[in-house]
């Protein structure tokens, strides 16, 4: 399961317009000279200053930018001029650059480098861009202007890009709140501001939670099963702890594998209880109330702005297009799914039996556990296997050379570029024609002050202004097995993918090609943004690419065709629970988003969804909402089915590339930088794919290549 967070703070969506801007003490000036977010940044293509940002420079830079914002939207509102595209819908997306500026560093850092004082300081700074936010799309003066550049669209023969800002731009007033009454814009403007500071807080119980577990063991026996690169993980853990043994905590890099091979099941169970608890103890980390505050709310937004739902709101501008059109996609997924994932259940309790498993069903904690061992037995291949063929240094190598042989960009790595932190990587990417693109910047592996998953942001996103292409400054953060005192950073199979899925939409923010940032890279509708990246984890299946990267890191042996072969052949290992995994998880999200909420608890909500999409026993105690980031903390409430919608989309896109040369298929390439990669939310999804495809995606693809049909 992979993770995204694209903060968009764009000048659009946050222009305000009031009619007073607050005059800064002059005690306060020397201190403002010294900000490093109010000087021109003096950093390699003006990248920011992280060895100089201090936690003292995000406030009085937001009010800054506020007030810099504040003005030049009231210059839009009070000019004499008659509305029209350039002084209204074009200023508006140029004003309250220096908010975006600010408050895209602080998000990033926010998710990838926090501490208590950086969480703070957010708390403080979300109701006050939630009121920025508002102040523009509630501004009755403002939208005036805007209906009326809309209300003559027809006539003003605008480009397609221009048309879809001038579309985008009314849609953002018309759909949050600009024709409510005045007691409706309060309520909604208190909605929101709940709803930032909700959001914010579950994330940080999440976090607390996964951060204040540790599994300590102290008996060498009750590790059997972990292969070397678990014990020794696990023995570095412990030293960077503090404590004696062996420690394993909720990060992906430790509770994966554990999971996996250990043979003591009493520790597989009490560490899946604790991963699958967090946040649900009655505690102060505990997101119960948190879930139904926000589901309410965001029905009462919903209501408030003539929808039935959340997720009728959320849905109206998807490639979906609706809520019940998301509906029948997930129960027709179902339908294919649930049968062969009851095939695998009964192919694996069988497989456990006949090894030493007494019980009549077998436990969530024991999946992973007893897959592992059968996917080893039917196809002679597990990550042990596999890991010192992925080295992490030359699967990022590898993931550049695949960007390279389809798109002709290339990658130089830079020492000179400032960093949040020392394990930091930043890189200068350039086109084929050898201009600068984009500046990459690689975080992969865990520390406390990052959340647990996998993202990419943008800490400066692309644009055209006043004729300049304004190149963006992308982020993937990850989180891998570390290095230890003998081995390299060396990654499952599973970890190559999520960097490949994370560079995927790396790339869609590093192609971008469009003149107005609102548009540009990943703003475009959820359930298209993880088509690109979805369509490069594929290339991990393939033999020509596999061999550019996977190569051992002590003999520097290319990876054999023997064990291509099984990675390719264990693709579709037990694809059908798999899928009906991630069918559960947007079946549980649509439940929540859409209907009016009821005041069900999270085990009877979960229960009703389970009792469709889980063949594994209800285990009291535990459950996944509670820490389900994405749709709580994160951007994806009412779209975590676009994983789902997406994987139709690449599996079509991939036959594609592979129908005429795989790598070398440059018509693919090409077309799907050109209308993809590059469009951003320049024009309507299906269209831009109908454009690079040469016609609508058919989900037959994606069904073959799941096993699900033939």
């Amino acid at each position: 399961m992979f993770t995204h967070q694209q903060i968009k703070l764009t000048s659009a969506l946050l222009a305000v317009a009031v009619t007073t801007t607050i005059a800064q003490p002059m005690l306060k000036q020397a201190a403002m000279t010294q900000n490093p977010f109010l000087q021109p940044y003096s950093t390699p293509h003006q990248t920011a200053p992280f060895d100089k940002i201090k936690n003292n420079d995000y406030l009085p830079a937001l009010k800054e930018g506020l007030a810099q914002g504040r003005k030049e939207v009231n210059a839009i509102v009070n000019n004499s001029a008659k509305p029209t595209f350039e002084n209204t819908i074009v200023a508006l997306e140029h004003s309250g650059e220096l908010v975006g500026k600010v408050a895209s560093v602080l998000f990033n850092l926010n998710s990838a480098e926090t501490s208590p004082e950086l969480q703070t300081i957010v708390k403080d700074v979300s109701p006050m861009l939630s009121e920025y936010s508002n102040d523009i799309t509630l501004n009755e003066k403002l939208f005036a202007r805007v209906k009326a550049v809309y209300d003559q669209r027809t006539s003003l023969q605008l480009d397609p890009e221009s048309a879809m800002l001038l579309e985008k731009s009314y849609k953002r007033f018309a759909r949050n709140g600009a024709n409510l009454d005045a007691k409706s814009k309060e309520r909604l403007r208190e909605i929101d501001k709940d709803l930032s500071q909700l959001s914010l807080q579950f994330g940080e119980n999440v976090l607390n939670e996964t951060n204040e577990y540790v599994l300590v063991v102290e008996d060498e026996k009750d590790l059997a099963g972990l292969p070397d690169f678990a014990r020794e993980a696990a023995k570095a853990t412990a030293k960077q702890k503090g404590k004696s043994g062996w420690a394993f905590t909720l990060q992906a890099p430790s509770y994966g594998p554990f999971m996996q091979y250990a043979d003591n099941r009493e520790l597989r169970k009490e560490l899946y209880l604790a991963y699958n608890g967090r946040s649900f103890h009655g505690d102060k980390n505990d997101n119960s109330t948190i879930i139904q505050k926000i589901v309410n709310l965001r029905f009462e937004r919903a209501n408030l702005l003539g929808y039935k739902t959340h997720a009728d709101f959320v849905l109206e501008e998807s490639m979906a297009g609706s809520k019940d059109k998301v509906q029948s996609f997930l129960d027709e997924l179902v339908t294919y799914a649930r049968p062969a994932a009851e095939r695998q259940l009964a192919e694996l309790t069988t497989y456990a039996k006949a090894n030493g498993f007494t019980d009549d069903k077998l436990q969530a904690w024991d999946n992973n556990y007893y897959a592992e061992k059968l996917k080893k037995e039917k196809y002679d291949l597990d990550d042990e296997t596999l890991k010192p063929y992925f080295k992490l240094e030359n699967v990022l190598n590898g993931v550049f050379t695949v960007a390279n042989k389809l798109y002709g960009i290339t990658f130089k790595e830079r020492t000179d570029i400032p960093v949040y932190n020392s394990e930091v990587k930043t890189f200068d990417v350039f086109d084929k024609d050898g201009k600068f693109l984009a500046v990459f910047y690689g975080d992969y592996f865990p520390r406390e002050g990052k959340r647990s998953g996998a993202w990419m942001n943008d800490v400066q996103g692309q644009k055209i202004e006043n004729g300049e292409n304004i190149r963006p400054h992308i982020v993937n953060v990850c989180n891998f097995t570390k290095p230890t005192d003998t081995k390299p950073s060396l990654l499952t199979f599973n970890e190559v993918t999520t960097l490949f899925h994370e560079f995927g939409h790396a790339l869609h923010g590093m192609l971008a090609n469009g003149t107005y940032e609102s548009l540009s890279g990943t703003s475009v509708p959820r359930d298209f943004v993880e088509l690109p990246s979805q369509v490069m984890e594929n290339w991990c299946y393939d033999p020509e690419a596999l061999k550019i990267f996977a190569k051992h890191y002590q003999t520097g042996d290319v990876i054999p065709n023997e064990l291509i072969e099984k990675i390719r052949a264990s693709q579709n290992f037990l694809a059908g629970l798999a899928n009906l995994r991630q069918l559960r998880f947007g079946l549980v999200d649509l439940y929540y988003h859409g209907q009016q909420p009821t005041g069900e608890t999270i085990t009877q909500v979960e229960s009703k969804v389970d009792s469709v999409a889980n063949l594994f026993p209800r285990v009291e105690g535990v459950a996944f909402s509670p820490a389900f980031t994405h749709i709580f903390a994160g951007g994806y409430s009412a779209g975590y089915y676009s994983y789902k919608w997406s994987e139709v989309l690449d599996a079509d896109a991939f036959e594609f590339f592979k129908e005429k040369g795989g790598l070398d298929n440059k018509a693919a390439a090409d077309s799907f930088r050109k209308n993809v990669l590059e469009k951003g939310g320049t024009e309507k999804p299906m269209e831009l794919y109908k454009k690079f495809r040469g016609r609508e995606p058919s989900p037959k693809a994606m069904l073959r290549r799941s096993g699900l049909i033939l």
